[in-house]
């Protein structure tokens, strides 16, 4: 059953524009200013609406975009930030009107938990591309435009049912909490593409997202090769289920590998090369970027040109795409490979994953709000 929270830090951080509504107190952790240090800080979430249900958060995924919104890489990040998008949690109680969950049912949010649910892209699936605005799990604007979102960084959470997740019971929870983004940005492109058996697949990095790129690649029974800078991870790959490992840096690796792939997936978020990858692809074949490097990259169209090439970029999933992931994974027993840590680490996690430190995706266990 749940048990209210109590108090765990003086300041309050409301729901911004909310000031008329009922509202429930939850310890959390997030930053109070750019570069800060993720801390203690109690937020408020909502009072149940009729279709909301209110979870209990397990775990929660440690994404790269809550490294960057916590340093304001990109600008835009509004403090107090509490991230967190990668959720798993029970069931703990319901609004008068929803019913696709059950008090105690293991549920996951993702990156979104609400859409203007009218648009051509929302009717279609495709709620990461509302046209009026999705809202997103944290620092995020609500539907009404003036509330913002707090993430899962916390001990509760409030969210309408259409954008809650059912999470198979096969699988482990702690390690289910990163297919809520890392899993789907990998999945919904091998899809898209049309990833199947005996097709020559590249994954170029093997990190959070590179390694379930690797996972559901293999699961498709595609033959797949990993790219990567140095050979430190070559062991992991075989693991995971790679056929081939490529240390992309040793003289002459990629010589034997011109016209080979029917799809490369590309998840480095750092500068490099992608014409080096397009001569890879085979005549008609696919170069789906999932990472998002800054600033611009020099393109030569002919590598394009000559083989009817493709660049593509693939984004998230939809609700539905995503539930589809998520029963696919329950069938095929696929989940992410992780570091549970108690949130008074989150920090040292941050820094170990700058460092590229971390095999492949840091979890921290709720429970430890609460310690």
């Amino acid at each position: 059953m749940w048990v209210h929270i109590r108090r765990v830090a003086q300041e309050t951080y409301p729901i911004m524009g909310s000031a008329l509504a009922m509202t429930q107190e939850t310890p959390a952790y997030g930053a109070r200013r750019a570069k800060a240090p993720v801390g203690p800080m109690t937020i408020e979430r909502r009072d149940l609406r009729p279709h909301d249900v209110e979870i209990e958060i397990l775990y929660c995924g440690i994404c790269h975009s809550d490294v960057h919104k916590v340093n304001d890489d990109w600008g835009n990040t509004q403090f107090p930030v509490v991230p967190g998008h990668e959720i798993v949690g029970r069931v703990a109680s319901q609004g008068a009107r929803a019913s696709r969950f059950r008090e105690g049912d293991l549920v996951g949010v993702g990156c979104i938990v609400d859409s203007c649910r009218t648009c051509p892209e929302c009717r279609a699936g495709h709620e990461m591309f509302c046209e009026k605005g999705v809202t997103f799990t944290f620092d995020s604007l609500e539907q009404d435009k003036k509330a913002r979102t707090y993430g899962g960084y916390s001990a509760n959470m409030v969210v309408d049912e259409r954008y809650m997740l059912r999470i198979p019971t096969a699988l482990d929870p702690a390690r289910a909490a990163p297919l809520m983004c890392a899993g789907i940005t990998t999945y919904s492109p091998l899809r898209q593409f049309g990833c199947k058996a005996g097709d020559k697949v590249g994954v170029v990095g093997l990190g959070g997202l590179g390694h379930m790129a690797v996972k559901f690649a293999a699961s498709m029974g595609a033959e797949v090769a990993v790219l990567s800078t140095s050979r430190d991870k070559e062991k992991d790959a075989d693991r995971l289920g790679a056929n081939r490992f490529v240390a992309t840096r040793e003289p002459g690796a990629l010589d034997d590998l011109a016209k080979t792939f029917d799809l490369i997936l590309d998840t480095v978020s750092s500068p490099h090369d992608l014409n080096q990858e397009l001569a890879l692809l085979r005549n008609f074949g696919t170069l789906v970027l999932v990472g998002l490097p800054p600033g611009s990259t020099p393109l030569n169209p002919e590598m394009l040109l000559f083989g009817n090439r493709r660049l593509a970029g693939s984004n998230i999933g939809g609700i539905p795409e995503t539930q589809e992931m998520l029963d696919y994974c329950g069938e095929h027993e696929i989940v992410a490979d992780v570091e549970v840590i108690p949130i008074q680490k989150v920090n040292d996690a941050y820094a170990s994953m700058q460092r590229g430190d971390v095999r492949y995706r840091f979890v921290i266990d709720c429970a430890s709000l609460g310690a």
